[in-house]
């Protein structure tokens, strides 16, 4: 299918250069305005164009400059337009159609990334981004802290649990919302929880330059399209990695229903969103996501016969994410140790390189500290209202999964 990554009217693009500088005095403002211009009118320049926008990292340097050419972090394979494999000269199994525009499957214990495809251009994540939301805030969020809902998160669409405006909720059942049902409510209420919604952006992106995944720029705590956020299919590889190594995380995710209490004395039942766990033999878990201009966005984990496989897909057809995935671990693990692989994951930069955990930003919360009294035990977060309940047992059962007639993945 035709790649279609960040570029187009649609798209976030580049800041206008002219935007970003100071005015200079008259004649020198219309040349410096005449030389932006052109250049933006130039082939090449603008961020229009049906190619997805390259990530710096994977970009070669000009040969007229003598400049080295620059490696792709994980091996230069990796920077290749297209599908890249190394088959084995006998008995090799096809990879399968896949109809995403990016995608990578790698063995998560030994880094070994066994194929992929446009590994670090750039796409939009929609609701995978959470992953990186999840493995960045629970290791500083105390699971135990209960956050007092307020009005913010209220207007966040399409899907959320429906927190209301002044009720207290643990952090523990936020992050059950986040990754069951993909609630866009509970993921600003735990950037809140950090301190503050930038502080929480600004933790993530931390998170991912500490993991080396410098495709990555969030820009919000739940995937929804903003303008210059993007990810990789092999940035979010390493997102998935990470996650394997947080057991709240991983417990969340092998979930199949579970309990909100929403009221007091009033529980909503959550289904987890990822059916993979019913039909796949061996999944742990996994994190769907869409939106109109992202596509569908699925990030895997399954594990067979020792072996621990991540699958990671970027713009794929609606309805079409877990078969997909299901299709590239198959493959993953009848090829696993047979394929020579087209490069690594590589490992997280040393503790005190670059990292989140550095700065004052990314101190643990806990119940017992206060900033200025707003992290006194009770954290501001923000609110809103149940998309799809249904009775059920006294109580209500929020069903936020997408129909999926007919794409039940087989094993």
């Amino acid at each position: 299918m035709t790649d279609h990554g960040i570029s187009g009217a649609s798209a976030p693009g580049p800041r206008n250069r002219a935007a970003s500088l100071r005015r200079p005095g008259t004649a020198a403002a219309g040349l410096l305005l005449l030389l932006t211009l052109t250049a933006a009118a130039a082939p090449g320049a603008a961020a229009g164009g049906h190619g997805t926008r390259p990530s710096p990292r994977a970009s070669a340097a000009s040969p007229d400059t003598g400049t080295a050419r620059r490696v792709p972090v994980g091996g230069a394979l990796l920077g290749r337009r297209g599908v890249v494999v190394n088959y084995p000269a006998r008995r090799a199994r096809k990879l399968p159609n896949v109809r995403a525009s990016a995608w990578v499957v790698a063995d998560a214990s030994t880094g070994q990334v066994l194929a992929a495809k446009n590994a670090h251009r750039w796409y939009r994540p929609a609701s995978t981004l959470k992953v990186l939301t999840a493995i960045t805030l629970m290791p500083r969020l105390d699971p135990h802290l209960k956050v007092r809902a307020t009005g913010w998160a209220a207007g966040m669409e399409p899907s959320k649990v429906g927190l209301v405006k002044g009720r207290r909720y643990r952090v523990t059942d936020l992050f059950r919302a986040l990754l069951l049902i993909s609630a866009n409510d509970a993921a600003v209420s735990l950037a809140q929880a950090s301190g503050s919604y930038q502080t929480a952006i600004a933790m993530m992106n931390a998170e991912a330059r500490h993991l080396q995944a410098g495709d990555t720029v969030a820009k919000t705590p739940n995937g929804l399209d903003a303008r210059g956020q993007h990810v990789s299919a092999y940035d979010e590889a390493l997102f998935d990695r990470q996650a394997l190594s947080i057991p709240l995380f991983m417990r969340i995710e092998k979930l199949r229903v579970t309990r909100f209490p929403l009221r007091r004395h009033h529980s909503v039942k959550l289904w987890n969103q990822n059916t993979m766990l019913q039909t796949f033999r061996g999944d742990l878990g996994g994190k769907i996501g869409w939106t109109t201009p992202a596509g569908a966005t699925f990030n895997g984990w399954a594990r067979r016969g020792g072996h621990t496989l991540v699958v990671t897909l970027l713009h794929c057809p609606s309805l079409t994410e877990l078969r997909s995935a299901a299709k590239l671990l198959s493959w993953g693990f009848t090829m696993d140790g047979r394929v020579k692989p087209v490069g690594r994951l590589v490992s997280p930069l040393p503790a005190g390189t670059a990292h989140a955990r550095q700065d004052g930003k990314a101190r643990r919360v806990t119940a017992g500290m206060s900033a200025r009294g707003s992290l006194a035990g009770t954290v501001a977060i923000g609110a809103g209202s149940l998309v799809a309940a249904g009775a059920l047992g006294g109580g209500l059962t929020v069903a936020l999964r997408r129909r999926r007639a007919g794409s039940r993945p087989a094993p």
